[in-house]
């Protein structure tokens, strides 16, 4: 076709869409590109655009190539879900809600569609919608491992009404699937939850887990390395001490801590807008030291931190953030791995703040555990069994009280999820002076904020504050000898604190 009529646009997209299906995104996003030039019209090889972008990282040319798909108000449903895809992704789960319901409605029986259209409302707190759709996709499509395990998450399993059999029955249907076992496994353990039954719940996550664990063949040493790595960062780093505040707050610690609690008593706060889980400042790093590895954050590239323009990579943060989430002032990015780069962010940042969340040891690594985080987020691969999570607690223990001894109190500070749950008041207030900011009430009604919530907690947030989480690993200790043995030998559980629940 191109050889009689080189300036066809849907032949350019047919290529694109080819070289997507051999995974050749740059060469898709190129012709995708050509797609668009020549037919200007074409809402489709835009939002396809947008897609390979994103996956390229270049997030801020993915939104508004997006919004331009969006301008040309498409009709058919696989371009306004992948609209919706690229928004969702790139953090604008509310532009990105209009668009799951167009494709919803132009294609109401396909179960992908449908399960978007419930993530996203979930994320924005529209629980019974969320409940709405995923009971859609799973009706749409008996065969989908996503729709049923959803609902289950988000809705209490009683003795009188739950899904167990029917997600026994589908488990058993999985084979070699990993993914679809780690679905269904997880929803498995958290109905035993509700049903009062820890034992059952954890011997659920080891089978859910074990097909999973076997493939990825996890290292627990590359953990190590990366602390390694950012403890010396944190003594090599120009750190300054006392620098007024008025830049960004990092909410960073393991994930299941309460991070995102405080993200949303923070940014409750009229000076504080939320900018959700934010991988630009490790992106930024990584293209400015030009290490050779296909990982965003690695030991390499921690150590290479020394030899770059701090301030450069700190401008081209916050240009990042600014020009692809519209903030203008001062805002929060809630990614846990940031604690990593913590040393990095405060020298490249004089304005920033870094809170690192705490939370008892064995409620982190029962939270870790039975987190099902995305599979291919690697830099969460120690989750797959209670040994290595402990592990990795371990190492972060370690790193986040090297960084209490090295780094300016003033700029980096530790809070512990079960002090504000205790007295969410005293802490927040103390947060917000350590953030430079006044008291304001509406911080301690969190809940109430309506921004969107994209993490594993975006139910419970939009609750008041409970209490029902801490202790949480006493009901379990039992199922968690294996890992509390290693907490112990690594002394990070508190004497006398195993046999007392």
């Amino acid at each position: 076709m191109l050889k009689d009529a080189p300036h066809t646009a849907e032949a350019y997209y047919l290529l694109g869409q080819l070289a997507l299906d051999h995974d050749n995104t740059g060469k898709a996003e190129e012709l995708f590109a050509i797609a668009a030039g020549f037919d200007p019209g074409n809402a489709s090889a835009l939002a396809q655009q947008a897609r390979c972008l994103l996956a390229l990282s270049r997030r801020t040319e993915a939104i508004d190539c997006a919004r331009a798909a969006g301008a040309l108000s498409p009709e058919d449903a696989f371009t306004l879900d992948t609209i919706g895809v690229v928004m969702s992704r790139a953090g604008l789960h509310g532009q990105a809600l209009p668009f799951y319901a167009g494709a919803t409605a132009a294609e109401p029986l396909n179960a992908g569609y449908q399960y978007n259209h419930g993530a996203a409302l979930q994320f924005a707190g529209d629980l019974d919608g969320a409940r709405e759709a995923y009971r859609a996709c799973a009706a749409a499509d008996a065969a989908d491992t996503r729709g049923l395990p959803s609902l289950v998450q988000i809705t209490r399993q009683t003795a009188e009404d739950n899904a167990i059999a029917a997600l026994e029955e589908m488990f058993g249907r999985q084979g070699q699937d990993a993914d679809a076992a780690l679905r269904i496994g997880h929803a498995l353990a958290k109905a035993c939850e509700d049903l009062g039954l820890p034992g059952e719940a954890l011997a659920w996550l080891a089978r859910a887990k074990d097909g999973k664990r076997r493939l990825i063949r996890h290292e627990p040493q590359r953990d190590a390395a990366l602390f390694e790595a950012a403890a010396r960062a944190a003594g090599a780093m120009p750190v300054q001490r006392r620098e007024s505040a008025g830049g960004p707050v990092f909410i960073c610690g393991m994930p299941r801590t309460g991070t995102t609690l405080v993200d949303r008593i923070l940014s409750s706060h009229s000076a504080l807008s939320p900018a959700g889980e934010l991988s630009d400042f490790a992106l930024g790093l990584k293209r400015m030291a030009r290490t050779p590895s296909n990982l965003v954050l690695d030991p390499e590239t921690l150590d290479a931190a020394g030899r770059i323009d701090l301030s450069a990579l700190g401008a081209a943060y916050l240009e990042s953030v600014r020009a692809s989430l519209g903030l203008a002032g001062r805002f929060t990015d809630k990614m846990p791995l940031n604690i990593l780069l913590a040393p990095v962010i405060l020298a490249a940042l004089p304005g920033a703040r870094v809170i690192c969340l705490r939370r008892h040891p064995a409620d982190t690594v029962l939270s870790n555990y039975r987190q099902m985080f995305a599979t291919s987020f690697s830099y969460y691969n120690y989750a797959y069994t209670l040994e290595d999570t402990a592990r990795y607690y371990a190492g972060f223990d370690r790193l986040v009280r090297h960084y209490e001894q090295v780094l300016p109190p003033e700029r980096f500070t530790v809070v512990h999820y079960e002090q504000v749950v205790g007295d969410l008041e005293t802490e927040t207030r103390r947060l917000l002076d350590f953030c430079g900011l006044p008291f304001e009430a509406a911080c301690l009604a969190f809940h109430e904020n309506a921004a969107p919530v994209a993490t594993a907690s975006s139910a419970q947030v939009r609750e008041p504050l409970y209490t029902s989480a801490l202790a949480r690993w006493r009901r379990y200790e039992a199922g968690l000898a294996p890992a509390l043995d290693i907490l112990e030998a690594e002394g990070c559980l508190p004497p006398g604190e195993r046999g007392r629940g």
